[in-house]
């Protein structure tokens, strides 16, 4: 590591450099899902799916008929976005929503055969656009990204 990169440390035990933002990892992180949403939306050869939309119908896939609540849970995207999320992809068709079987109330979110069919097209290209954010990354990296982040992603919000 060079001396240019070292960082003194304080009594406290934090570095007493500037602090530059860019070498930061909320920002790095930004960086990079913008990278890979671009990326997405330029290789997932439909030009309606968004990154967030193909996630849903991938929950859907996995889990079956699913409420909302359930959604939140498997994607990480919050109640009101999924709400829009579950309406843009019934007016396409892709899924289909029906009452709950105890609670007539609840939701429940089911993929319909053309949802089926535009995962079945879509994965091969999800496949490609990992590939892709991946970039330059050797194997190596590749696995050791991966961990790193499920590791900082099953972490509580107080990073413990």
């Amino acid at each position: 590591m060079s001396r240019k990169h070292e960082q003194p440390e304080t009594e406290a035990g934090r570095s007493s450099a500037p602090y530059d933002v860019t070498q930061q990892v909320g920002h790095l992180l930004r960086k990079a899902v913008q990278r890979h949403t671009a990326i997405f939306q330029q290789n997932v050869g439909d030009d309606q799916l968004t990154a967030i939309q193909f996630v849903t119908l991938c929950a859907l896939r996995d889990r079956g008929r699913s409420s909302q609540a359930e959604l939140v849970e498997a994607t990480a995207i919050d109640q009101a976005t999924i709400r829009g999320i579950i309406n843009r992809l019934k007016a396409r068709g892709l899924i289909a929503l029906s009452p709950g079987k105890l609670d007539k109330r609840k939701v429940i979110a089911s993929l319909t055969t053309e949802g089926q069919a535009l995962l079945s097209r879509t994965i091969p290209r999800a496949q490609e656009i990992s590939r892709l954010t991946m970039g330059q990354l050797n194997p190596a990296e590749q696995v050791a990204i991966l961990y790193l982040l499920q590791k900082m992603n099953a972490s509580g919000l107080q990073g413990e």
